[in-house]
């Protein structure tokens, strides 16, 4: 199915580390926005969840896009930074975590997968953060509880129900569609623990040196400096081609 996808879901989330683990997600927000920018990919915010720093505890977005699955795929896993917060006045070393999820999207959104009016509950509310004053006044956030699995998705980015609806109904779709190929794959046999590309979000795959200047990714021993420049998005397409590369040539990736 990889070949029919026509773009991806991305979901970042904060892990270990409090409000230092919320910047460094909204760190790696920004990096896969501007990279997806600078391909001239489409992105669209679908939901997100900032803390009183400016750091993100979660976001959802979309990119539109059948190379980004392709190029992007291998990104799921726990990403880990270690660096000197600037609130740290003892020069202590901080090391904070960020989850990353690819939900690939195709071109038969949902397949063969039933989702019955019955199994799904619909909440609305207020939409929060930017977008007017008619974004506040009116509950155009959904919010959807996939009452089989306990899977919950939020859209809240469009200023009207239905289209907020069809977001989450689409993140929901490729959710369950997700789960179903991961149940499938464990029911043959061929969920090969700690293989490269299992897209076990449990996985530690990357940590982000500061302090050496270095990019390391853990399942190839492979290493990158020049953060700031990577996390701005300008030299990330050379990691993406390099891992992409990597794993095609890994046995059974």
């Amino acid at each position: 199915m990889e070949t029919e996808s026509k773009g991806i879901i991305m979901e970042i989330r904060a892990g270990a580390g409090g409000k230092e683990a919320a910047l460094f997600a909204d760190s790696l927000y920004k990096m896969y926005s501007r990279y997806a920018e600078s391909q001239n990919w489409p992105t669209k915010l679908i939901s997100q969840s900032k803390d009183d720093l400016g750091g993100i505890k979660e976001v959802v977005f979309k990119i539109k896009n059948n190379e980004a699955y392709k190029k992007l795929r291998h990104e799921s896993g726990v990403h880990r930074v270690q660096r000197i917060p600037a609130t740290e006045k003892s020069g202590r070393i901080h090391t904070s975590t960020a989850s990353v999820s690819i939900l690939p999207l195709y071109e038969n959104e949902g397949g063969d997968i039933e989702i019955r009016p019955e199994d799904i509950e619909i909440g609305f509310a207020r939409a929060g953060g930017k977008g007017g004053q008619n974004v506040n006044k009116v509950e155009t956030s959904v919010r959807i509880t996939h009452k089989p699995t306990g899977l919950v998705v939020k859209s809240e980015s469009e200023r009207s129900q239905q289209r907020n609806r069809e977001e989450a109904m689409t993140v929901l779709r490729a959710k369950l569609i997700q789960a179903a190929q991961e149940a499938k794959i464990k029911s043959i046999g061929d969920l090969r623990k700690g293989q490269i590309g299992t897209q076990d979000r449990s996985e530690k795959i990357r940590t982000y040196n500061f302090m050496q200047d270095r990019i390391t990714d853990h399942r190839f021993k492979k290493s990158w400096h020049n953060i700031e420049k990577i996390l701005n998005g300008g030299d990330f397409e050379k990691i993406a081609e390099s891992i992409a590369k990597l794993c095609q040539s890994a046995p059974g990736t």
